[in-house]
């Protein structure tokens, strides 16, 4: 170990308590410490704070006089395309599935706090009758596309399922995964990989110690997602076996179209490398982003940097003009993401979100602060639409693409309850337009036999009662 240079470059950088307790420390905590320490890019980890903050302070400003809404023509809607359009939608991104040229990116780093379980939350089962897991309905909708694709083009097309976990979730993620044999998908299709972390700091950027020999560090955000398909050589699998569109999204939306093959048909006739789902608000103030333009750049507004007045500001036809609602659902061509992993990461926006971070005090005990008392710093997956060269914005439904999960069933909003309610909702509602004459509100279709309503015609004239899984 090279104290002195260790101790050199602390100093330089306004660091030095990292070793207040130092005399206090066995062998093995010190090597722990050291190793902490020695693993940190100083000069980079530093700036971070101070950009994050700088930026986060200048977002206080409400952004009113410089947005503008998405310019008509890069923007097309499931509700208003035609059905012959969307087929054709639908086509392309089957023969994509069936060319081995799509895979699906989920980004599954978060444990389940908020629903009051500490696993991952892809492990979660919100009661349907199947009992399945977010991972399993997934993994599901994974199979049958693939079936759908080869059926369509007569070509045996395999879908990559990339994973970014958390240094909480990968262990746990990757057992499951494995213990339930990847759900039938082949095991050199699924890939997890880990995002980074970032040192946590005190109001006034100093790196808080988490214990006397280990620094507090938590994820660096779904943005984090760039840095890590590089230096875990995601990009480079992703290039060796040919893939050119990826689909990107969160694990907690029940309601997934997993590698939406009209979203993707869709993004490859506009010959966009950077394409992104929305859904329109339910109301002005719903506290979701809005893809819209700031200052002439593409960019994900949250809803607390416009004023009231922006937010319910409509079209003649009523329309809301801010109306698109970021949902975490995204379309890259590898081509992309290879150009901001190498060029542009980081260039990306960082944010600062104070919060309630455990620390080691100056006598050497470990505080559960009360109120936010430091910084962790992230980035954000939307932050790489100004590096596009074509982005095209899809509107999807909210009933059909959007459920969240992320409340424990007291909150009685995006928790258990709703989200299984939203997917028996749409299972009733493929089933009758099926011809079913009755169905029960507890039936549920699985993956595997519908995609997205389709394949339902032996179900014309039954009557289904529940609760029951047709598989």
């Amino acid at each position: 170990m090279n104290m002195e240079s260790l101790k050199k470059k602390l100093i330089e950088y306004n660091q030095e308590h990292l070793l207040k307790f130092w005399d206090q420390l066995s062998d093995k905590e010190r090597e722990n410490l050291y190793q902490d320490i020695s693993e940190l890019d100083l000069a980079d980890v530093t700036s971070y704070f101070v950009n994050a903050v700088h930026a986060s302070s200048s977002m206080q400003n409400m952004l009113d006089d410089k947005v503008t809404p998405i310019p008509k023509e890069n923007i097309a809607s499931l509700k208003i395309t035609d059905k012959e359009q969307l087929r054709v939608y639908e086509k392309l991104g089957l023969q994509e599935i069936a060319d081995g040229k799509v895979a699906v990116l989920l980004m599954a780093g978060g444990q389940g706090t908020r629903l009051g379980v500490s696993y991952p939350k892809g492990m979660y089962n919100v009661g349907l009758p199947s009992g399945k897991s977010l991972f399993q309905l997934q993994a599901e909708r994974i199979l049958r596309l693939q079936n759908m694709a080869k059926k369509e083009c007569g070509k045996d097309g395999e879908i990559k399922w990339y994973i970014l976990t958390s240094e909480a979730t990968h262990e746990t993620t990757v057992s499951f995964l494995q213990k339930h044999n990847y759900f039938d998908l082949k095991e050199k299709n699924v890939k997890a990989f880990k995002q980074g972390m970032l040192p946590c700091f005190t109001l006034d950027g100093k790196i808080i110690l988490d214990k006397k020999y280990k620094i507090s560090k938590a994820p660096d955000g779904n943005g984090g997602l760039y840095r890590a398909l590089k230096v875990q050589g995601i990009l480079d699998d992703m290039k060796h076996h040919g893939i050119h569109s990826v689909h990107v999204h969160s694990v907690d939306n029940i309601l997934i179209k997993v590698a939406d093959p009209i979203f993707i048909g869709y993004c490859l006739s506009s010959c966009t490398d950077c394409g992104v789902k929305v859904i329109e608000k339910s109301s002005p103030n719903e506290s979701v982003g809005v893809v819209c333009k700031v200052d002439g750049i593409y960019k994900v507004v949250e809803y607390s940097e416009i004023s009231k007045e922006t937010a319910e500001l409509r079209s003649d036809d009523g329309q809301l003009i801010y109306n698109a609602a970021n949902i975490c659902n995204h379309y890259f061509t590898v081509d992309f993401l290879h150009n901001v992993a190498i060029n542009h990461e980081k260039e990306m926006e960082l944010h600062a979100a104070k919060k309630k971070i455990p620390y080691i005090d100056a006598n050497g005990n470990r505080i559960e602060p009360k109120s936010p008392n430091g910084f962790k710093i992230e980035k954000f997956v939307f932050d790489v639409f100004e590096f596009a060269k074509q982005l095209s914005v899809w509107e999807g439904i909210r009933e059909e693409d959007f459920s969240p999960l992320k409340n424990a069933d007291s909150v009685g909003q995006d928790c258990p309850s709703t989200a299984r309610n939203d997917v028996l909702k749409i299972h009733k509602k493929w089933l009758l337009n099926a011809g079913a004459t009755s169905v029960a509100n507890d039936v549920e279709i699985s993956p595997l036999l519908s995609y997205a309503g389709e394949n339902l015609n032996h179900m014309m004239g039954l009557s289904l009662e529940g609760p029951c899984v047709l598989e």
